[in-house]
């Protein structure tokens, strides 16, 4: 299924240009427009996925792996937004694969919480539940 209105769906079916580093039946890879750091790219699904919920990634990993052989990155995040909240802006599931450079900006990151044994046990049977 594509949506014809849906910016990626164009550039991963090849109807926009783009500058492409990947392409087999299923997927197209794409250095992003904005980029957060050099060669960060995008994976794009050829057909219309609205979010992860709806598919996983396959090549996120070899993607990084060619950026660090190619790039000389020391190593690469794998960014992937769900809904508005969530900074999604484009409502065709994609993932970001950003290469990282020794001594390059902070990128993605957060101060990691703390959470009381009890929370966390009653948010996993939330979750649990809805699975």
């Amino acid at each position: 299924m594509k949506d014809c209105n849906c910016i990626f769906c164009k550039i991963a079916n090849g109807e926009i240009p783009s500058s492409t580093v990947y392409e087999d039946e299923d997927f197209r890879v794409i250095l992003d427009l904005g980029p957060a750091a050099k060669g960060h790219a995008l994976i794009l699904p050829k057909e219309h996925f609205k979010d992860v919920t709806e598919l996983d990634p396959k090549i996120a990993a070899k993607v990084g792996t060619a950026m660090k052989k190619s790039l000389g990155c020391a190593g690469f995040n794998l960014v992937q937004n769900n809904g508005e909240a969530a900074g999604q802006t484009v409502f065709h599931f994609h993932v970001h694969v950003i290469p990282r450079y020794e001594g390059g900006p902070v990128i993605a990151g957060w101060e990691p919480g703390k959470e009381d044994p009890e929370v966390l046990a009653e948010t996993a049977e939330k979750i649990k539940d809805a699975l």
